[in-house]
């Protein structure tokens, strides 16, 4: 099986809520043996710089700064990383530009900021309006966490982005030789018999792939149920499937995928489907 990930993004800001996803994405393209790239997003706001110019030249040169010692970092891990410190209004945008331009298949993330962080927030505006509009998987990294190397959680409802999520996370298990749990919610006592299902089929394409997994179905809410199986289980990744947009074109993450990489405390990737 080919590596799950042959194109990586790591999206920084350089600060202590970063530092999680700049280890995991050194640590993921050591262990898959690719290059990594990064991108610096710096808030950019032309009618303010127009009074104060040197304050954005401020904000570029340290973002460089930090993209040097990342790329000194990386070369300790044997890693070649190549960067773009990236201004602009909305730094999401800048996030998801790059994405779509280097043709990425994994964006890596922190989980949240200061701003949120404080607001008591699951996600931070940034991280949440970039995973919801990415054109690729997204990887969000607490802050203190660490590349996998346990055991893998799969959460499936049977949608089609559970289903490539099946598939990703297969693909993770072979190349990291880890065991995969598969788990369904069921919110109804008549609804155990439509979730086993999807627990079936998520078992018999992780199978086929070469991947060892067990299964079950819990009762209650789905996040709750996840989490709950991450902890018992000691996963260290979790897996599951992304919502897509809405009519009005908002980001819509999901409620259930953004509550548990809201509470996990461990790597949470989210993936589209294609």
């Amino acid at each position: 099986m080919s590596r799950p990930f042959s194109n990586v993004l790591l999206a920084t800001q350089g600060t202590s809520f970063d530092a999680g996803a700049e280890r995991v994405a050194i640590d993921l393209a050591a262990r898959l043996g690719i290059g990594l790239r990064v991108v610096l997003p710096v808030v950019s706001n032309p009618e303010y710089e127009s009074m104060a110019p040197l304050l954005g030249d401020r904000s570029v040169a340290e973002a460089a700064s930090w993209l040097d010692a990342l790329r000194e970092a990386a070369r300790a891990k044997g890693v070649e990383l190549t960067g773009a410190v990236r201004p602009g209004a909305e730094l999401s945008r800048e996030i998801v530009a790059e994405a779509l331009e280097r043709g990425a298949d994994l964006l890596v993330m922190r989980r949240r900021g200061r701003r949120s962080y404080l607001a008591n927030l699951l996600f931070g505006q940034m991280v949440r309006a970039a995973t919801g509009h990415a054109p690729c998987d997204v990887l969000i990294v607490p802050q203190e966490s660490d590349l996998w190397s346990h055991c893998i959680v799969l959460a499936t409802d049977g949608s089609p982005h559970a289903r490539r999520a099946a598939d990703l996370a297969a693909s993770i298990g072979v190349a990291f030789g880890l065991p995969l749990r598969v788990v369904s919610a069921a919110l109804r006592q008549d609804a155990d018999a439509e979730a086993a299902a999807h627990v079936e089929r998520a078992l018999a394409a992780i199978s086929a792939a070469g991947a060892h997994a067990t299964g079950r179905v819990v009762d209650g809410r789905p996040e709750e149920a996840i989490l709950r199986c991450a902890r018992e289980i000691g996963a260290d990744l979790i897996v599951l499937g992304r919502r897509g947009m809405n009519r009005a074109a908002r980001a819509l993450v999901g409620s259930t995928t953004e509550k548990v990489a809201g509470q996990a405390s461990g790597p949470v990737l989210i993936v589209r489907a294609e």
